[in-house]
């Protein structure tokens, strides 16, 4: 299989450890950290989307302007924009910059947060309606003709866009959430199926759920999996460096207030939470402070050891059926640096070699 990477681009520099700072969309961040993926060897990066955060789809196309070929994965929630709109948004974005667009759809677990938005749906009834969302989408991008669509939460009626994605194949759809509502609509509609960095026990439960959900509909999704990769000359300096990233989290939650949920609403936190009773260190190097800590806010597993061990891990991963790497650091603009010269290079040369070994994974 080919692997891919996915970095990470935000509006302003920070994360767990760095509070933000200045302007909400800071330009110069922005390019520059485009710029350091793309230099990087990154094949796309995420464009992140929540409640009170700056568009995903503006920001992305910043994104593409000033870059050659890097891809952009533009997170997306549906039920906010009508599907018909969304489809030719994304088809416009992905004929401007030549084919470099895919969206990551997160149909949101925290009802607190939706309804920042107006939105007052149930879980289950997000997942149905993202479900019904990505059908009129899909149809939007490939129909020769006007269609129509009458179903629980839309009704469309001639649509028919002139704009379609650039490349035959679509724009891929990536897709996140570990509820059995979500691996039912991952099934039928995940290019690539996304979880965050759980235990090599759990990514392989995962993805043999998903697989199983996609069989039914004639459908072999791809797999990504999500982590914060820590790098050190030395095991040992890892570790530290990981010590004192808990540390920096444990002061900067005590200056702002920040408080860990005490209910967890999505089922992917809780799987990480669970990977985190079991201990701060599992398999061979994944690490769980962060998400302690955090009540595993998004995407914060990391994999802790030198860049050697820590591709080493990654092969693992590889093997289970993870063929996408969505890396992100607590620093995020010398960490994507770090991870373009001293780890991409050495995932891809594991994975051509495991691919020569074994020809039959590799197809």
């Amino acid at each position: 299989m080919t692997v891919e990477f996915i970095g990470f681009v935000n509006g302003q520099n920070q994360s767990e450890t760095i509070p933000p700072s200045g302007p909400v969309i800071d330009l110069a961040h922005v390019e520059a950290t485009a710029k350091i993926h793309e230099n990087g060897g990154f094949d796309r990066t995420l464009i992140a989307f929540h409640s009170n955060s700056p568009d995903s789809l503006l920001l992305a196309q910043h994104v593409a302007a000033v870059t050659r070929d890097l891809g952009v994965l533009i997170a997306h929630r549906p039920g906010f924009t009508a599907p018909t709109l969304a489809a030719r948004q994304l088809a416009t974005l992905d004929q401007l910059t030549r084919g470099r667009v895919a969206v990551h759809i997160i149909t949101g677990g925290s009802d607190i947060e939706l309804q920042a938005d107006g939105d007052h749906t149930t879980k289950a009834e997000r997942y149905a309606r993202t479900d019904e969302y990505l059908e009129i989408v899909r149809r939007e991008w490939s129909a020769q003709a006007p269609f129509d669509h009458q179903g629980r939460f839309y009704d469309v009626r001639g649509a028919h866009s002139l704009v379609r994605p650039y490349r035959e194949v679509g724009i891929p759809v990536y897709f996140g959430g570990s509820s059995d509502e979500a691996i039912a609509v991952a099934g039928r509609h995940a290019d690539v199926y996304a979880l965050w960095g759980e235990t090599y026990e759990q990514v392989s439960e995962t993805v043999s759920r998903v697989r199983e959900a996609a069989a039914r509909h004639g459908r072999t999704p791809r797999f990504s999996l999500s982590l914060r990769p820590i790098l050190a000359e030395t095991e040992d300096e890892a570790w530290r460096k990981a010590d004192r990233i808990l540390e920096t989290a444990r002061a900067l939650q005590e200056r702002t207030g920040y408080a860990r949920p005490a209910v967890i609403p999505n089922e992917g936190s809780r799987r990480l939470l669970a990977a985190a009773e079991q201990g701060a260190r599992l398999d061979k190097r994944l690490w769980t402070g962060i998400a302690a800590l955090t009540g595993a806010r998004g995407n914060s597993t990391a994999l802790v050891g030198t860049p050697d061990q820590v591709a080493d891990a990654l092969l693992d991963y590889y093997r289970l059926g993870i063929s996408t790497f969505l890396i992100r650091g607590f620093d995020p603009l010398l960490d994507a640096y770090v991870y373009g010269r001293d780890l991409i290079p050495r995932v891809r040369a594991l994975v051509a070699a495991e691919d020569r070994a074994a020809p039959g994974r590799a197809a």
